[in-house]
């Protein structure tokens, strides 16, 4: 029994002793995280306010502090975006139990010493990604390292990759991309037997060099992706030692000779993907040895040859052989995969015809082996499964009828089966499968009418080209989401419905060469966002509709070749027209003034009744004008609009008192106000115009105390009110409503009846701006200090909205004209009507249709509709590009096919050795500057973060936030494209 307590007491005399040495170590792991909170890293956006001395020095509850419960020691510091400044953070490290640090997503910059890193030996993982590191790579004491994890992407790191990285006995993810390096990929990796996962990407400054053969010894390795680094050579045989790879991607490199057949030996391969090199020869046969592989992507390549039989044994998920030049035809034996799910053989050589049981054995999801030389019918099995999303065979010479079975293909999205030889009727039902979008069938030889029933879902309906007949296909009058639809050339005859005009999302309207007859619909107030209109060789009579001037996107109007009548209305020169054709008609009277310019003169010819007094081609006009005719009119005309004024007058005041009793108007104020509708309402006249859109019409109103404010009247009326209308104004409502910047456009008051919606804002004085760049509007030049203050306060306020706001809002349509100006030119971010708020953080959310405008649009939304604020970042970057040339995104003198971000680039990189300052300056800087040598540099600055913003991947446009930052204080380096 004495025994037992003796053990007993030692056994508590122990307890409380490493009782106290836990708790001596957790104290000083307080006193280092606070010593380096205080010393070494600047914390200005109080992330770490709850990192504050305590009685028990316990740190375990701190932001991104994670304890071991039992040891009582720190174990994990993760700080990623929380927006901290600073260098390197070294002092972390001499916490003895950490294993996890990571810095993600910061601010931390300057250079790494070998000697700062040594006191992390004992990390596993090492993150510092996305930060503003400089300099070389620091030496490990590789030997030493526990390292499991490191991340070091997304800095400015030069020069070569230290011997040491060849040394980390236990490395098993290491991630270099987006650097600077000058290097090539040294052969001493292949010394990291350990690794898993390997990445070293988007680093075009890399010296060209080849693939060492040493990495075929990472035999553990699972992922391996070296894309865009100026790889050249052959691809080693050494990879077929790579025995547990799953991801094998080469792509965007210079690579050429052949396939080696070695990589047949990656058994447990998923994903090969090699496209955008310069390999050639065959396909290696023995792939069908791979049977896990799922994608096989070797497009834009010079392969040539044609597959293998046994390449229909592969268990393949998807496969991609695009822009490859591949030739021959394709074996029957791919049609037997069973697990094939996405081909793509476009832009290659391809004849004979496909494989009439592709479809039959597996759930094809997306075809494409569009612009090949395929011939024969479409494989009727290719949507057996109802799993067809993509069914994409342009540039071909099928021919043929579409097989019934496409009918039933309830899956099917998005169809682009144009310029082939496909005749006969389409399947009725096929015009109303549910999930449409886009539907391509042009230059064919289809014939039959339209059904009355189409799937009201389709943005794009493109027929042009073909036989098709009847009257015009009123079941179109229901799709509420068209954006385009072109019949032209085909063989349709009647008059076209009025119920054309609804169609309110419309942008392009071509009917063409073909045989209507009537009058062109006049009621078109509907087609706000219309910005091409093809009627021309029909058979139209009537006169041109004047309400067609009222449209505020139209920039194409071709009537020509008809039988239309009087005069052309003077409404059309309100509209900026670049293709203007009302030729070959029996117009009559004298051209409108804007008119009146050889520009427009091959699109009024063959009117003989037409006069002008300023063209000699065409007739002049009399000199003898009926005065007392012109009189008359005038004066009945100004009787009628008395009379009505005062009518006008009347049902307003009488409107207005019924409000004040029943109260009629719903209206929120977002801002202390000294007004209310009453002083708002009775002052929206076109002499308080000032301006429209394509949601509505803009006055300036003076309210009683002096204020003016902007307001913004929605389109519609009558009780009517457009959906989408609704939309912009509950979205300016909920996003302005609910947020505070000081370069955020100010709500002030809203106002709603069963009548009409309206918006009012602060006024900004100088206007956009576009305006002031582009229309001259603007009293004084914005010289480069206004321009410059702009693009930073223009850059806060996006960043306000993608970090600051929870959820964060994307603007989706930020350009020129949305960013207003006040007295001062301090900007303000504007028309937050398409604006979309992301949920969940990162999270990318679809759109039903490409919003933004024209030349802002980043090149991903257009084919993934995919909703990021990277898509902002990119617009911003062409705003940046704007403010240095005084251009417009899509300025004609940039040559055709090129925008303002190809043209300021291709300057850019053949003058990037040689600053702006030197050369090119002619070319980039908008020549009404006058700059001087500090100018220049900051100009220079601006130029690479517009260059860095407007990036083709998304991946590699910075954050707003990171934006904010480069033109406040940084020296940008110059990106390659």
């Amino acid at each position: 029994m004495e025994k037992q307590k003796q053990n007993l007491i030692l056994i508590l005399i122990f307890s409380l002793l490493c009782s106290n040495g836990n708790t001596f170590s957790l104290s000083r792991d307080y006193e280092i995280l606070l010593h380096v909170k205080n010393t070494q890293i600047n914390d200005q956006n109080k992330s770490l306010k709850d990192w504050l001395p305590n009685t028990y020095h316990y740190p375990c509850n701190w932001t991104g502090i994670t304890c071991d419960s039992r040891n009582k020691s720190v174990t994990s510091i993760d700080l990623s975006e929380i927006g901290i400044y600073g260098d390197f953070p070294f002092n972390f490290c001499r916490i003895p139990s950490l294993q996890n640090l990571s810095l993600a997503v910061n601010f931390l910059g300057n250079s790494i010493s070998s000697h700062s890193i040594l006191p992390c030996s004992h990390l596993h993982l090492l993150n510092i990604s996305d930060n503003l590191f400089v300099g070389n790579l620091p030496e490990f004491n590789s030997e030493t390292f526990q390292l499991r994890v490191l991340d070091l992407s997304l800095n400015n790191f030069t020069g070569n990759i230290p011997a040491s990285f060849g040394r980390f006995p236990r490395l098993k993810t290491l991630i270099l991309s987006s650097n600077l390096f000058t290097g090539t990929i040294p052969s001493f990796l292949g010394n990291l037997t350990e690794l898993t996962h390997f990445e070293l990407t988007y680093t075009e400054t890399m010296k060209p060099g080849s693939i060492p053969s040493e990495l075929g010894n990472l035999t553990k390795l699972q992922f391996l992706y070296l894309s865009d680094i100026n790889l050249v050579g052959n691809i080693p045989d050494s990879v077929g030692n790579l025995i547990s790879i799953e991801n094998f991607d080469l792509s965007r490199n210079s690579l050429s000779g052949k396939i080696p057949y070695a990589i047949t030996g990656m058994k447990n391969v998923k994903r090969i993907i090699l496209f955008e090199n310069n390999l050639s020869g065959e396909i290696p046969q023995g792939l069908s040895n791979l049977t896990s592989l799922s994608l096989l992507d070797l497009s834009q390549n010079a392969l040539t040859g044609k597959f293998s039989q046994e390449l229909g044994s592969l268990n393949l998920s998807i496969l991609h052989l695009n822009d490859n030049f591949l030739s021959g035809e394709v074996p029957e034996s791919l049609a037997l995969n069973p697990n094939l799910l996405n081909l793509s053989l476009f832009n290659n050589s391809f004849s004979g015809k496909l494989s009439k049981g592709l479809g039959k054995n597996s759930a094809l999801r997306n075809i494409d082996v569009s612009t090949n030389n395929f011939t024969g019918d479409l494989p009727e099995f290719l949507c057996v499964r109802k799993k067809l999303q993509r069914l994409v065979t342009f540039n071909n010479r099928f021919s043929g009828s579409i097989p019934d079975e496409f009918g039933e293909c309830d899956s099917l999205i998005y169809v682009r089966i144009e310029n082939n030889e496909f005749s006969g009727s389409v399947p009725a039902r096929f015009w109303n499968l549910p999930e449409l979008d886009v539907v391509k069938m042009d230059h064919n030889k289809f014939e039959g009418s339209i059904s009355g029933s189409v799937s009201r879902g389709i943005t794009k309906l493109i027929l042009s080209g073909n036989r098709f007949s009847g009257e015009f296909p009123v079941g179109v009058c229901e799709l509420v989401e068209l954006v385009e639809f072109d019949i032209g050339n085909n063989l349709f005859t009647g008059e076209v419905p009025s119920c054309i005009t609804g169609m309110k999302k419309l942008q392009k309207l071509e009917m063409q060469e073909n045989t209507f007859s009537g009058e062109i619909p006049g009621n078109v107030s509907s087609w706000t966002e219309l910005t091409e209109l093809n009627l021309s060789h029909n058979r139209f009579t009537g006169s041109i509709p004047p309400e067609l001037g009222n449209l505020p996107d139209l920039t194409y109007l071709d009537l020509s070749v008809n039988f239309l009548t009087g005069k052309i209305p003077v409404e059309l020169t309100n509209l900026k027209l670049n293709q203007f054709n009302v030729s070959d008609n029996k117009l009559s009277g004298e051209v409108p003034s804007v008119f009146n310019s050889r520009v427009y003169l091959s699109g009024l010819m063959a009117n003989p009744s037409l006069c002008s007094n300023v063209m000699k081609t065409i007739s002049p006009c009399s000199k003898h004008k009926p005065f007392s005719v012109v009189v008359i009119i005038v004066l009945v005309a100004s009787v009628v609009l008395i009379f009505a004024s005062v009518l006008w007058f009347l049902k307003r005041k009488s409107k207005f008192t019924v409000g004040k009793s029943k109260r009629a108007y719903r209206t929120i104020s977002f801002q202390r106000v000294g007004f209310n509708e009453e002083d708002i309402i009775p002052f929206l006249t076109s002499e308080n115009l000032i301006g429209r859109g394509g949601s509505g019409l803009v006055y300036k109103v003076k309210v009683k105390t002096g204020q003016v404010v902007a307001v913004k009247k929605l389109w519609g009326g009558n009780g009517r009110q457009k959906p989408e209308m609704e939309l912009v104004f509950k979205s300016e409502i909920e996003t302005l409503g609910r947020i505070r910047h000081a370069n955020i456009l100010k709500l002030l008051f809203c106002c709603s009846s069963d009548d009409f919606r309206i918006l009012v804002y602060e006024y900004m004085e100088n206007g956009s701006l576009g305006d002031v760049l582009h229309e001259e509007k603007c009293d004084e030049l914005l010289d480069w200090s206004k321009r410059f203050r702009i693009a930073l306060g223009a850059a806060q306020g996006l960043a306000y909205l993608h970090h600051d706001c929870v959820p964060a809002i994307v603007h989706r349509d930020v350009k020129s004209n949305n960013i207003l100006l006040d007295h001062d030119f301090v900007p303000r971010i504007a028309d937050f009507g398409i604006a979309k708020t992301l949920q969940i953080q990162g999270s990318e959310n679809a759109m039903s249709r490409i919003a933004g405008s024209c030349g802002y649009i980043a090149p991903e939304y257009g084919y993934t509709l995919k909703v990021t604020e990277k898509s902002d970042v990119y617009s911003f970057g062409v705003v940046l590009m704007e403010l240095i040339t005084g251009k417009r995104p899509n300025d004609s003198c940039f040559g055709e096919n090129k925008d303002i971000v190809k043209w300021v680039t291709e300057i850019s990189l053949s003058t990037s050795h040689e600053g702006v300052q030197d050369c090119g300056v002619t070319q980039i800087v908008d020549s009404r500057l006058n700059l001087d040598t500090s100018d220049y540099e900051e100009v220079e600055k601006v130029l690479n973060v517009a260059l860095l913003c407007t990036s083709a991947f998304p991946i590699s446009r910075p954050s707003m936030r990171r934006v904010v930052e480069f033109l406040k204080d940084h020296k940008v380096a110059h990106p390659k494209s």
